[in-house]
């Protein structure tokens, strides 16, 4: 069920089926799938999602996912998003075009905790 609900995003359905085809979604894809979908699968399922990637094992898979529990990583905007597209080959967003690619925030639901994470950073760099 949490891996439908991950797909209801275009970007993260993207992300998805790439890694079901075995395909390498790159440093940065990697990062952005972990980001984003620790709030929607167990550890052990997100290993075994990211360890579908061609080059990215389960110990790497699980490095990975304990480095972005540990830092606690907001799901990055658009522009971050962008900019970590530009350093890689496979295309983290599949339609650039569309100014709403990107966007998980208009199509996931994510726990109370990561909306007070982002309304922190926002106070914290206002003042």
């Amino acid at each position: 069920m949490a891996l439908n609900d991950l797909k209801a995003n275009h970007m993260m359905a993207h992300l998805t089926e790439a890694l079901d085809k075995k395909q390498d979604i790159g440093h940065y894809g990697r990062l952005v799938y972990t980001i984003v979908a620790r709030h929607f699968l167990s550890e052990d399922e997100l290993v075994e999602q990211l360890s579908k990637d061609k080059d990215f094992g389960e110990a790497e898979a699980r490095g990975l996912v304990q480095q972005v529990q540990e830092a606690d990583y907001s799901p990055p905007g658009r522009n971050k998003l962008l900019e970590y597209q530009g350093k890689q080959e496979f295309p983290i967003m599949p339609d650039t075009d569309n100014p709403d690619e990107g966007n998980v925030y208009r199509d996931l639901e994510f726990p109370q905790h990561v909306y007070d994470h982002i309304q922190e950073y926002h106070q914290q760099k206002a003042e």
